[in-house]
């Protein structure tokens, strides 16, 4: 992929954080800050990612009505956390 130039501001001591950071790392400040920006782009992918299938449920419980209560999910839950190969709760009216 190709790579283009931008400029980012940054005030002298967030400047200076990045330096001392990037020399303790033994990495340049420009990795550094690549870096940062790749896994905050990413988290906040996965967060909008979230918000969006959050968003998909609760517009089909609207329209249906169908669920699993919280306790049912919490069940299922701790047996997945077992290992065991559990199915995932029934949902119902």
């Amino acid at each position: 992929m190709a790579a283009s130039t931008t400029s980012l501001k940054l005030d002298k001591e967030m400047k200076d954080r990045v330096q001392q950071l990037a020399t303790s790392r033994r990495r340049s400040a420009h990795w550094i800050m690549r870096e940062a920006i790749e896994q905050y782009v990413e988290r906040e992918e996965k967060r909008e990612q979230f918000r969006q299938s959050a968003m998909t449920a609760w517009n089909d419980f609207q329209t249906t009505g169908l669920h699993a209560t919280a306790d049912e999910a919490d069940a299922w839950l701790a047996k997945l956390e077992n290992g065991e190969d559990a199915e995932a709760p029934e949902c119902h009216g």
